[in-house]
Parts: C-alpha cells; sequence; structure tokens
C-alpha cells in the first residue's frame, strides 16, 4: 500500500470513533488504519462537552442496545479509569420525584434498572434520602449506586495514545470534502489530500447524516442538533449537592431533564436544559449556520416532532432564557438554590437522530452500506458504553468487511 491507502478510515474523532478505532488496533493490527478528525484536537465536542457522568442504565427500555451496552460499559469505564489512572469515582445518584405523579414512572425506572442487570437499587422515602443528599427534597428517590463521574476529555487522550501506540494513525486538521465509491476502493477527499481505503466506517456525530450522503447512501434520519445549557453552582454553595441529583425524566423524551451533577474536580454543574440549537456545533445561543438551519427547518420530521412537542419545546426555551424559570427547576429538587447561587457554566450539543414522522431514535444505530458502516445515532449514555460500543461496531465491521 502506498502512504495514502488504508484497508480502514474512520471519519471522526469524538470518543465513539476513538473507541472503534481503539477496538480495531487491537483485535485486528493487520488492518492498517486511519483516523480523520477536522478538529485540531480529538474530542473536541459532544465527547467532552457533557456532564462527565458514567450512566448506570437505569433509564433504558430492557434488551434495547442502550441497556445492553450502558451497564457492560459502565464496569467496563471504571476499570479502564482505575488501569489508566483517569480521575473518576463511583458515588451513586439518586433519582428524586416531587409529584405524586412521577411515583409510578419511578417504580419503572427502578424495574427497568433491575431487569438490565443494575443491584443495589433502592426506593427510599423523604427522611433517607435526606440522610444520602441533606438538601434534597421530594417524595421518593430511588437510589442508584453504581453511578459515576469522571474526565471525558481525558479518557478521549488515553484513547487515542493506545491506538497510536498499536499501529493506527490519528490524523487532526482534516475535515472530510468528499467520498467516491468504486466496487474496489472507496477515496476519501479531505482539506489534506485523499485517501484510498477499503472500508470506511462514519463516526462522525453531528455530521453523520451528510457524511452518508456525500457517500451516495441516503440515511432514514436527520440529525437535529439540541444545545444543552449549564450553570455552575458557586463554591459556597457546593455543600448542597454531595454527589448527583436527578429529576425523574418524561418517558417521551431521550433528555433527563435539569439535574445536579458534581464533577471530579468538585465542581457542582445544573443543567442541562435542551433546545434546539441553530448551527449543529452551536453552543451559544448567538450561534447560527443558515445551512444548518435549512437542513433541520426542511426536514419533515422536525416539523411533526414540533407539532407533537411544542408545548414542552417552548418550555424549554423559557428556561434557556429565563434564569428564575430555570432556577424554579432547580429547585424542585434542591429547594434552597437561590439564583444568586448560580453563574453561567458550559453548554454542549447533542446529535439527535430523528426519522420522517418525528419520532425521536431512541436507541443506538448502526447503519451498514456496502464496504462502510455508518453510525447514525449514539446520543448519552455513548461515552459511557464507548468501549462495547466500539466492540459492537467493530464486530458489524468485521463481518461485512470480510476481516479474519
Amino acid at each position: 500500500m502506498s502512504e495514502s491507502s488504508y484497508e480502514v478510515i474512520i471519519v471522526g474523532g469524538g470518543i465513539v470513533g476513538l473507541a472503534v478505532a481503539l477496538d480495531i488496533t487491537k483485535r485486528f493490527p493487520h488492518q492498517r488504519l486511519l483516523l480523520v478528525e477536522k478538529e485540531g484536537g480529538v474530542g473536541q465536542h459532544q465527547s467532552s462537552h457533557n456532564s462527565g457522568v458514567i450512566h448506570s442504565g437505569t433509564y433504558y427500555k430492557p434488551g434495547s442496545l442502550k441497556a445492553k451496552l450502558c451497564v457492560e460499559g459502565a464496569r467496563a469505564m471504571v476499570e479502564f479509569c482505575r488501569i489508566h489512572g483517569i480521575a473518576h469515582e463511583v458515588c451513586g445518584k439518586v433519582i428524586v420525584a416531587t409529584h405524586e405523579d412521577e411515583l409510578p414512572r419511578l417504580e419503572e425506572l427502578r424495574r427497568r434498572g433491575e431487569t438490565n442487570g443494575l443491584t443495589g437499587l433502592q426506593l427510599v422515602g423523604p427522611e433517607e434520602l435526606r440522610e444520602i443528599e441533606p438538601h434534597a427534597s421530594g417524595l421518593r428517590a430511588l437510589v442508584v449506586p453504581s453511578t459515576g463521574i469522571t474526565d471525558y476529555a481525558a479518557v478521549c487522550s488515553k484513547y487515542a495514545e493506545l491506538i497510536q501506540s498499536q499501529g493506527g494513525t490519528i490524523q487532526t486538521s482534516t475535515a472530510v470534502t468528499g467520498i467516491r465509491r468504486l466496487s474496489a476502493q472507496t477515496t476519501v477527499e479531505t482539506n489534506r489530500g485523499e485517501f484510498d481505503t477499503r472500508s470506511v466506517i462514519n463516526c462522525a456525530g453531528l455530521f453523520s447524516d451528510r457524511i452518508s450522503r456525500m457517500a451516495g447512501d441516503e440515511p432514514e434520519v436527520r440529525i437535529i442538533p439540541f444545545r444543552g445549557e449549564y450553570y455552575d453552582l458557586i463554591p459556597q454553595r457546593s455543600g448542597l449537592v454531595r454527589a448527583l441529583v436527578y429529576p425523574v425524566p418524561d418517558p417521551r423524551f431521550p433528555f433527563l431533564g435539569v439535574h445536579l451533577t458534581r464533577r471530579v474536580n468538585g465542581t457542582i454543574d445544573a443543567g442541562p436544559n435542551a433546545v434546539l440549537a441553530f448551527r449543529r456545533e452551536g453552543y451559544r445561543p448567538s450561534d447560527f449556520n443558515l445551512t444548518d438551519m435549512v437542513s433541520s427547518l426542511a426536514f419533515p420530521g422536525f416539523w411533526r416532532m414540533g407539532a407533537k412537542y411544542w408545548r414542552s419545546g417552548l418550555d424549554e426555551f423559557h428556561r434557556s432564557f429565563s434564569k428564575p424559570h430555570f432556577v424554579r427547576a432547580l429547585q424542585r429538587l434542591v429547594p434552597e438554590i437561590k439564583e444568586e447561587d448560580l453563574v453561567p457554566g458550559g453548554s454542549g450539543v447533542r446529535a439527535q437522530a430523528i426519522k420522517r414522522d418525528g419520532t425521536l431514535v431512541d436507541d443506538f444505530q448502526f447503519v451498514p452500506s456496502g464496504r462502510m458502516l455508518h453510525v447514525l445515532n449514539v446520543p448519552s449514555p455513548a461515552a459511557t458504553a464507548s468501549l462495547p460500543i466500539g466492540r459492537a461496531i467493530c464486530d458489524m465491521a468485521a463481518q461485512n468487511f470480510g476481516w479474519q
């Protein structure tokens, strides 16, 4: 092979693309691998703009890929962090019901968690809740002891280091501009030249549907970006939260609701909300990209989703522009929080796949197409589950591409 020829090219250097590359270079070292990433470093978007939670697998429908891979991935992530000296802690969390109509949903979460293989789940009353989180308030709470926290940016850096030590090549600042497919090979065009390969794995996250169309495929979904905005609890009030305090989520949405999360550095995040972003990498309300906005608005599924959930959408936008409204959502969980306790924090953008009928795709979605494999929907808990996700995609690639 020439220097610009590879057995497999992975598009996208987020935590999922890195996990796939890590598994391939470990299990198939003879497959000459190139990972291309348009940013100047790996893990620059969803992988490092998140709450840092190692999810346990309580929320996900039993039998789904999310449920299976999250439970397996949580154990694997804790072990990976332990082996490689990455900051982490299994601190547990509480999911708090604050209204009577949330109690059946809380019980359903307990049932789901136990069906998914979690142990130690416990429903507690207000007094026991205050023993765990002295400033939290609610009718009942589900204690999830296996939830943890880590630094996913550090995890991405370690994945990249291991990939390169196992013979893989990572090329950053390399944006894919075109894909030409022939029967025997595919040419990946980039701003830094062309690369020939036998196989391509599309792990482009927020741009995975565009890469799919660039390759001549027509995905059944469109990626719609949702921005999640956080506040930070000021250091003087960090004692209000010991670990993680979550509300009971609305089962209609894949979002978990505004919650309070202690990070591995000791700071406390409050959020996120979930509002439509006007740019696929739009971390600020003012960020706007005409192509991205037209892509969302021209998709029939966007309007069908909006017709179903417009009330919830308006509430999320209200919370985005109204700090008092945001604070009231937090006060349901921790009544002592005040407006002056919060300062603006970071934000993230979630790549949410939506079908043409307006359905929010809830599970992970991997779609093969000849000698390409498109990873079209890997939202949270993708970071938690990244190691088994990488193995599952590698298994699919090996089968489809005829690797031995």
